[in-house]
C-alpha cells in the first residue's frame, strides 16, 4: 500500500524586512538558526526565518522587535512563530555540501548532544547508489547509539542521501557462487535498476553482486568489433559481460553460463531489459559440465580471484577449425610500482593496430600472462589433437583488488597452425579474423 509523504514544516520566526537582519544576528548568536534554508517572504510581506525545532524552546527575542511568539500577531509589525512555506529554499551552504557531509551534519543534529568524534568516524563516506536505494557498507553506523535509534536513524540517512530504500552490505556468504549478505534497513523490495553505459541492469540486492569496479572493463567490451561473432560467457552473473558484448559490441549470439539461480533470474530479466533475449541463450549450471562444444568465437572468462578452472571449457568450445580470442580474467600480485629494475612501460598493441594509452606492465604481469599463454597452448592440443599457436593481444588492467594484487584482463588469441576442414555439422559462419 502506497503512502503519500506529507512535509514536515520547518518553524520559523516571521517579522518585517526592516527587523530581519537584526533578527538574524540574534539567532545565530545563539546558534538558533537554521542555516540549511534561505529567508524566505511570506504573507503580509514578512520575512522567515528558520529556526532549529530542537532549540525551540531556548528562543527569546530582543525588546527592540516586537514579537508575538505565541503564534498570535500583536499587531501587524509584530514577529510572530510560523513556518517556512513548502519546499523550502535550500542555503547556498547547504547546495555546496557534498553529500557526505550532508549525511554527517544531519546525523549530528539527530543525535545532538550524544555527538562524538567516535560515531562521526561511524559515519559512511561512500556508498553504492542503485536507482532509488542506497547501499551502505558493511562497517557503517554499527554504533550502539545508531541501533537505539531505530527507523528514525534510516529515514534520516534516506533523506540526506536522496534516496527512498536503504541496504546494508555484509560479508560475502562462503561457497563459489558470491551471495552477499545485505540487510533491507529501509523499503520491502529488494530489487533495484542500474545503467551502465546504456545498459540496463536489474537483479534483487540481497542476492546478487554488482561490482561497479569493472566499469572500465565493461566499457572495453562493449568497443570491440565482434559482429557476426558466437560469445561463450563461461561466468555470466546478472549480465555484466554479456550484455556489453550483444547490445554495443554486435555479437551474433551469445551462449551466458551460470550457475547460481538468483544471477540466472537477473540475468533473464536483464536479456529482457535490453531487448536482446532472442540472441542469447542461458545454461544454467556449472560451466565445467557444459555440453557445447566448437562453437565459439570469442569466450569470456570473467571469475576472480582465478578463472583457471574454467580454461578447459574454454578450450573445448573455440571453434576448432578456426579458433578465437579467449578474455582471461585473474587477480595478479606483483612487488610495488617502481621497485623492480626490470619493469617496462610496455602495452601490448590492441586490435588492428590501434594503440591504447600506454602503461606499465609489470613483470610479474608479463610472467602470468605468458605462463598463462603457453598452458593454453597445452590444452588445445591435448582437446583437439593438433598444434595451436598462441598470441597475446592486450593486458588490461581492470583495477586495485588488494595491496599489490590487480586485477588483470589477458585478451589471448588461439588459432590452429594446421587448419582443418569444417565438418559439416560445424555452424557456417565466416571465419574470425581476430577480436
Amino acid at each position: 500500500k502506497e503512502t503519500m509523504d506529507i512535509p514536515i514544516p520547518i518553524p520559523a520566526l516571521a517579522t518585517e524586512p526592516r527587523f530581519a537582519q537584526r533578527l538574524r544576528e540574534h539567532l545565530e548568536a545563539g546558534q538558533l538558526l537554521d542555516k540549511r534554508y534561505q529567508l524566505q517572504e511570506v504573507a503580509g510581506g514578512h520575512v522567515a526565518l528558520p529556526v532549529l525545532e530542537e532549540k525551540l524552546s531556548l528562543l527569546s527575542l530582543p525588546q527592540d522587535i516586537p514579537c508575538g511568539l505565541d503564534g498570535k500577531v500583536s499587531s501587524p509589525r509584530a514577529t510572530c512563530a510560523t513556518s517556512l512555506p513548502q519546499d523550502p529554499i535550500p542555503s547556498r551552504t547547504l547546495r555546496r555540501r557534498t553529500p557526505a557531509q550532508r549525511l554527517r551534519d544531519e546525523l549530528r543534529r539527530l543525535l545532538g548532544e550524544s555527538w562524538s568524534e567516535e560515531l562521526e568516524r561511524d559515519v559512511p563516506c561512500a556508498w553504492q547508489r542503485h536507482g532509488d536505494l542506497v547501499l551502505l557498507s558493511e562497517n557503517s553506523l554499527r554504533a550502539a547509539p545508531w541501533e537505539q535509534l531505530g527507523q528514525v536513524l534510516w529515514e534520516t540517512v534516506a533523506s540526506a542521501l536522496g534516496a527512498r530504500r536503504l541496504a546494508r552490505r555484509g560479508r560475502v556468504l562462503p561457497g563459489g557462487m558470491r551471495t552477499p549478505s545485505v540487510t533491507l534497513l529501509l523499503g520491502q523490495d529488494p530489487w533495484v535498476e542500474h545503467v551502465d553505459n546504456g545498459i540496463r541492469y536489474t537483479f534483487d540486492v540481497t542476492k546478487c553482486m554488482f561490482s561497479p569496479g569493472n566499469i572500465t572493463e565493461k566499457l572495453r567490451v562493449a568497443s570491440l568489433p565482434c559482429a557476426g561473432e558466437v560469445l561463450v560467457d563461461l561466468y555470466a552473473g546478472i549480465g555484466y559481460f554479456t550484455l556489453p558484448y550483444l547490445v554495443h559490441a554486435a555479437a551474433a549470439f551469445a551462449h551466458a553460463c551460470e550457475w547460481n539461480s538468483h544471477a540466472v533470474e537477473a540475468l533473464r530479466r536483464n536479456l529482457v531489459l535490453n531487448g536482446v533475449q532472442d540472441r542469447c541463450r542461458v545454461h544454467h549450471g556449472d560451466s565445467r559440465e557444459l555440453e557445447l562444444r566448437d562453437v565459439a568465437d570469442r569466450v569470456n572468462l570473467g571469475l576472480i580471484p582465478s578463472s583457471e578452472e574454467g580454461w578447459p571449457m574454454a578450450c573445448r568450445v573455440l571453434r576448432k577449425a578456426t579458433g578465437g580470442v579467449l578474455h582471461i580474467h585473474h587477480n595478479v600480485e606483483a612487488l610495488p610500482a617502481g621497485s623492480s629494475p626490470d619493469a617496462e612501460a610496455q602495452h601490448p598493441a590492441e586490435h588492428g593496430g590501434k594503440e591504447k594509452q600506454r602503461a606499465r606492465i609489470r613483470p610479474e604481469w608479463k610472467r602470468w600472462a605468458e605462463a598463462t599463454a603457453l598452458r593454453i597452448q597445452e590444452l588445445l592440443a591435448e582437446l583437439h589433437e593438433q598444434s595451436w599457436s598462441t598470441s597475446i593481444l592486450h593486458i588490461e588492467v581492470v583495477k586495485s583488488y588488494a595491496p599489490h594484487v590487480h586485477h588483470l584482463v589477458l585478451d589471448l588469441e588461439c588459432r590452429p597452425t594446421l587448419p582443418t576442414e569444417p565438418t559439416a555439422s560445424s555452424p557456417s559462419t565466416p571465419d574470425p579474423t581476430g577480436p
